[in-house]
């Protein structure tokens, strides 16, 4: 649905939004006359994301897949992308972003657009288990075939948003020619020159999911972006009660429960908004261990714990300097 016409902020940068994958999705344009090649680039990449991966479609392709009872099937460009991108996450986090938590997330009550979750979903919280794991999932290049066992539920939700938002930058600042920011839910991709100073970004309230509009930061924190991609994950936003439980969405593979221990929030810049989303998702699920992993591949990010507490890793800004810059070049 069409939320808002494109606008102009008065720097120079062209603005649209509207809503899909259950997000606000947005589109900035910097030093280009037009923005509309870059919208139609925007629709066309969400449609094809959301026919090729959602599980909350059952005319999508990862359904298809599904219901083929363990037979391998053929699949499109986007689907097959989206799940090498999916395994080759899983291996680079040890596995703590993992495609098959979507029986995980069945089981918590989210088989249904998040949307309808606002009241609540009765049960009990399943029994502690791990998620089969992803390298139960074949893909054969040569053949252009996926294949996933009986009782297998793909989640893509990790990552194919990530690729999405990628994608559509990459796409429309070569039509465009101008610098291009895409932000599909607060996951954040950036392509071609920046505006003077880069994007800025709002981080809002630390206890809640960042600012989904770019140009409204609220009262949190500032970033500015100039190369490759900012993602936040949290438990804030995403909850809804399971029975008498409180639950989210970012499920821990090896329990296939909610992890809450450490992080209540986890931003991560990165060389693109999938390795950015990436790193923000397994630092949630590794808890307080996610410290020496992202130094280690020397990640700027910032983690609100729990109990309020910020750190800041890989060079983040602190907190005095308004806007600060955060340039995402850190490769994983």
């Amino acid at each position: 649905m069409l939320h808002a016409a494109p606008s102009s902020d008065g720097d120079g940068r062209q603005i649209y939004r509207t809503t899909a994958l259950g997000c606000r999705a947005e589109i900035q344009v910097s030093g280009a006359r037009s923005l509309v090649g870059a919208i139609e680039i925007l629709h066309q990449e969400l449609e094809r994301i959301d026919r090729a991966a959602s599980r909350f479609r059952s005319d999508s392709e990862i359904a298809g897949v599904q219901r083929a009872g363990g037979r391998p099937v053929k699949v499109s460009r986007a689907l097959f992308e989206a799940v090498a991108v999916a395994l080759r996450v899983a291996e680079l986090t040890d596995g703590a972003v993992d495609p098959t938590v979507g029986g995980a997330l069945v089981s918590l009550g989210y088989d249904r657009d998040f949307a309808h979750l606002a009241q609540g979903v009765d049960g009990p919280l399943p029994p502690v288990r791990p998620v089969p794991g992803w390298q139960c999932l074949e893909l054969n290049q040569s053949a252009g075939t996926l294949r996933a066992p009986v009782g297998i539920e793909v989640d893509l939700g990790a990552t194919a948003k990530a690729l999405t938002a990628d994608r559509i930058a990459r796409r429309a600042q070569e039509v465009s020619g101008g610098g291009v920011l895409v932000s599909l839910g607060g996951d954040i991709a950036v392509a071609g020159p920046p505006p003077p100073g880069g994007f800025v970004i709002g981080l809002a309230d630390v206890a809640a999911e960042p600012a989904e509009r770019t140009d409204q930061p609220g009262l949190g924190e500032t970033v500015a972006i100039e190369s490759g991609g900012l993602a936040t994950s949290g438990t804030a936003k995403r909850q809804w009660r399971l029975g008498e439980h409180t639950v989210h969405h970012i499920v821990d593979p090896a329990t296939g429960r909610p992890t809450w221990a450490t992080w209540r929030t986890v931003t991560v810049a990165a060389a693109s908004c999938v390795d950015a989303n990436a790193a923000s998702t397994a630092s949630m699920v590794k808890a307080a261990a996610a410290l020496a992993w992202l130094e280690a591949r020397h990640l700027p990010a910032r983690l609100v714990a729990v109990t309020g507490r910020t750190v800041r890793l890989g060079g983040w800004p602190d907190a005095a300097q308004r806007p600060a810059r955060a340039i995402a070049e850190a490769r994983r």
